[in-house]
């Protein structure tokens, strides 16, 4: 990173010489005092030291009632994205069909059932037991049951796993009972989450829930070892408009064997053994760093983290892999798979660079993609003027060095605490103390990851959960390129003038990881910050000032 200095240089010209401070207190004017106060501690002004330090965010604290926020339900964490990209799984939404409706392929995961024995893809039916008033009135387990019971008749599944929705959790129903019940009677794995929408304070207690469910039901299942020299498991990857299968095609021209993706493209079966891997890599770090802790603790699997969105990015993780493995055949090919890929991206480049430098970006998306597209961007020479998080925690801002200080509240109190200890018989670690103790001298990263704010300039804007109201005013006050947010956000945006780049699910665009991700994503944004048809939005009188006349009989 560039010094203090530099970057304070560098950051006067990216905003256009305008005080971040006051922008912010313009955006702190129109709340009541109280909302004031506590909207301040999640604003932050980006400042980065020589020792990578950056001020404290608050973050991961409910919303506050009456602010258009972008957040989504513990529900939509658990169900729509932990777990809905997953094939052979048939997921039961227990609850009214609104919950299970809208949580139903709505983020374009992909996935490809030709590659499993028995075909099976539940991806494109929506299962739930439509709860109505009765069953609200009187319990609707005995609904549960039947809704198991036909699913199972009529698809024969592997698994089936069922999520709570609010009402449930009011009303009582034990999902988990039913769960057990049918499982022995099916003789199949069938659990339950517990998951209403209103634990926790975002999706995010939705992940962490997925997390612990999977880990206790699927992980470990099944010992068999897979043929493969290299083989690890890549998390928080949930094959986004066919993300994990440009990941996949990488990996296969570098030799190393995907054991398993959580959750993109994946089957329960990839989960039931994934502790045989050697190596845990971590995308999205908020949405399942719990899984890669308990295996750790449990089977002896370290992690590292990675990104694969962006070109230099994914030549990046690759080496780290290849590092990991120690392997000269291993670190050859990668070289030489780069080598391949990068004559391509930079012919892109060279077409799209022109009209893309100087361009500037802000970004408030979920997961690790506020974070990971700034990659992408930078290749491009363009310049994030402000980003943020709609679920993140503190250490998805500052760094995993932040955890000893951050206070356990209530609302995560509401979500288990799993008691992980290493397995009698299967706890193997994949590297010696010594082993690792040189490869971290070496520059390899173990269970660590830096944080967003560390890598963006000082006197860029961190804002946490961004309502409605801080977005119109960003917007007025920097005039950015583009946009970038999901799908609540997008028409608002664009009212402004301003293209808008949906990230969660990629409008109809992508794949956007790897080499061909990468050239995907320079051809759509440069088209889009480009595009004259953002300046036809304003009628011609809304523009020009209106002409002042009399009629003639009037004088």
């Amino acid at each position: 990173m560039a010094s203090t200095a530099n970057a304070d240089i560098a950051d006067k010209h990216l905003l256009d010489g305008k005080d971040p401070e006051k922008i912010k207190q313009e955006m702190l004017r129109d709340y009541p005092p109280k909302i004031a106060r506590k909207r301040a501690k999640q604003i932050v002004i980006n400042k980065v030291d020589k020792d990578q330090n950056v001020p404290e965010i608050s973050s991961n604290v409910r919303t506050i009632p009456g602010l258009i926020g972008q957040r989504g339900c513990c529900y939509a964490g658990c169900k729509g994205v932990v777990l809905g990209p997953t094939r052979d799984i048939i997921n039961i939404t227990h609850g009214p069909i609104g919950c299970g409706f809208y949580s139903w392929l709505t983020r374009r995961n992909q996935t490809d059932a030709s590659t499993s024995e028995d075909g099976h893809n539940f991806m494109p039916y929506c299962f739930s037991t439509d709860m109505q008033d009765k069953e609200i009135i009187f319990g609707g387990e005995k609904k549960l049951e039947q809704a198991i019971q036909e699913a199972y008749d009529n698809f024969h599944p592997k698994a089936i796993a069922v999520f709570a929705t609010c009402p449930v959790g009011l009303i009582g129903d034990d999902i988990h009972a039913v769960s057990r019940k049918m499982k022995a009677r099916l003789g199949i794995n069938v659990f339950g989450f517990s998951c209403e929408g209103y634990k926790g304070v975002s999706q995010s207690a939705g992940h962490h829930i997925a997390n612990n469910g999977i880990f206790k039901n699927v992980i470990g299942n099944d010992d068999t070892v897979r043929e493969g020299e290299f083989k690890l498991n890549l998390l928080g990857e949930y094959n986004i408009g066919g993300d994990a299968f440009e990941i996949e095609r990488i990996f296969e021209k570098c030799g190393i064997t995907l054991v398993s993706t959580f959750s993109g493209n994946s089957s329960i079966d990839d989960f039931a053994n994934a502790h045989t891997a050697d190596l845990n890599l971590i995308m999205c770090h908020r949405s399942i760093n719990y899984v890669a802790e308990m295996m750790e603790t449990k089977f002896g699997l370290p992690w590292i983290k990675v990104n694969f969105i962006g070109a230099q990015a994914t030549a990046k993780s690759l080496r780290k892999i290849a590092q990991y493995f120690e392997d000269p055949k291993l670190t050859e090919k990668v070289e030489a798979v780069i080598a391949g890929e990068m004559p391509e991206i930079e012919n892109a480049l060279q077409m799209i660079r022109p009209r893309t430098k100087g361009k500037r970006a802000m970004m408030f998306v979920g997961g690790s993609r506020a974070h990971h597209y700034q990659e992408l961007f930078t290749e491009m020479g363009m310049e994030t003027l402000s980003a943020g998080y709609e679920f993140g925690h503190r250490d998805d801002y500052e760094g995993r060095k932040v955890l000893p200080d951050i206070k356990v509240d209530a609302d995560s109190r509401n979500i288990e605490e799993l008691e992980i200890s290493p397995d009698q018989d299967r706890f193997k670690p994949r590297k010696s103390s010594e082993e690792l103790k040189k490869l971290m001298e070496d520059g390899l990263a173990f269970s660590e990851y830096d944080g967003m704010m560390t890598e963006m300039k000082t006197g860029s804007m961190i804002i946490d959960d961004l309502t409605q109201h801080e977005a119109d005013k960003l917007i007025e006050s920097f005039k950015p390129d583009i946009f970038c947010a999901g799908i609540k956000e997008k028409y608002a945006v664009q009212k402004h003038g301003i293209p808008m780049k949906q990230l969660h699910s990629y409008d109809y665009g992508g794949p956007y990881a790897g080499f061909v991700g990468a050239i995907n994503f320079y051809k759509d944004i440069e088209r889009m910050v480009n595009s004259r048809i953002w300046g036809f939005l304003k009628a011609p009188w809304e523009k020009n000032p209106e002409l002042a006349a009399n009629y003639v009989f009037d004088e």
